[in-house]
């Protein structure tokens, strides 16, 4: 079975921190280019890491514009991603009912390190949820106002689609 944005979700949230953190903005970024692949045995995920796309600010000294959205996606690529591939690849996939338990490696900033997580199936929806600590594969959390503002470490990577038709 193959999920992208035609039937699902990918999004990322992020909080933050620091003396500053009263200015910036928890951020809900969604994954506009991602293709994944279910089969018995195995998931493999790819997702452009240009694609990512500011869906809202929530708190923060003012509402996020356009040009705000824009500038956030642009740093997210350049600076904390670097335009590096991002890819899931599991190493075990054991299914349970509803639930789906998935062992695999994560490549992020050009590291790989192993993640689980588990997938919910009801009702003909598949719905994840997973935290990453981007320092664990070596990325700084983005900063501004010398280091006063900052990106939680750990960001949460959700997923919620609908599967298609055929199964």
């Amino acid at each position: 079975m193959r999920l992208g944005p035609e039937n699902g979700r990918l999004t990322v949230k992020t909080g933050r921190t620091g003396a500053a953190a009263k200015a910036g903005h928890n951020l809900l970024i969604e994954v506009t280019a991602w293709e994944a692949t279910l089969e018995e045995s195995s998931l493999v995920l790819s997702v452009d890491p240009a694609s990512l796309r500011v869906l809202e600010g929530t708190g923060g000294m003012q509402a996020l514009g356009d040009d705000d959205r824009a500038s956030i996606a642009q740093t997210i690529d350049d600076e904390v991603l670097e335009r590096q591939p991002i890819e899931f690849r599991s190493t075990s996939v054991q299914a349970d009912g509803g639930r789906i338990g998935v062992e695999g490696e994560l490549t992020l900033g050009g590291t790989t390190r192993p993640l689980a997580f588990d997938l919910a199936l009801a009702d003909g929806r598949l719905a994840a949820s997973v935290v990453v600590k981007q320092s664990d594969w070596g990325i700084a959390p983005y900063s501004t106002l010398f280091g006063t503002l900052k990106v939680v470490d750990e960001v949460e990577v959700a997923l919620d689609a609908t599967l298609p038709q055929s199964l």
